[in-house]
């Protein structure tokens, strides 16, 4: 078994334009995961993240710092730190930071598993 070191203070940030910064922390190219991605997003100043899943993948959304608010089916639901949003396939959503400091999320795709 190999086991990864990955020191996500050293990789690089890339910026959107509506959806503030973030980086990947698992993918291929870091350890060899072969389906599964898992990004850190920072969002500031009522930046937005709009989350558009697709047919094949199950999407986790884990609030690690600060606070926004997620819109699911025309709802509004708060986010605090430990608060997650699960996206089955195809589902959409949009998170927006909405506290004085960053909203920093941790963002876990996993393939949809074939019946």
């Amino acid at each position: 078994m190999s086991v990864t070191i990955i020191n996500t203070n050293e990789l690089a940030r890339l910026k959107t334009s509506e959806s503030g910064e973030f980086t990947e922390i698992l993918n291929k190219a870091l350890c060899g995961a072969e389906r599964s991605v898992v990004t850190l997003h920072w969002l500031r100043d009522g930046e937005t993240l709009n989350l558009q899943g697709n047919s094949e993948t199950h999407e986790l959304y884990y609030v690690m710092e600060g606070e926004g608010i997620v819109t699911l089916n025309a709802n509004q639901h708060t986010l605090k730190k430990g608060a997650g949003v699960y996206l089955e396939p195809r589902d959409e959503a949009q998170i927006k930071q909405t506290a004085v400091t960053s909203l920093k999320l941790f963002h876990l795709s996993v393939p949809k598993i074939p019946s």
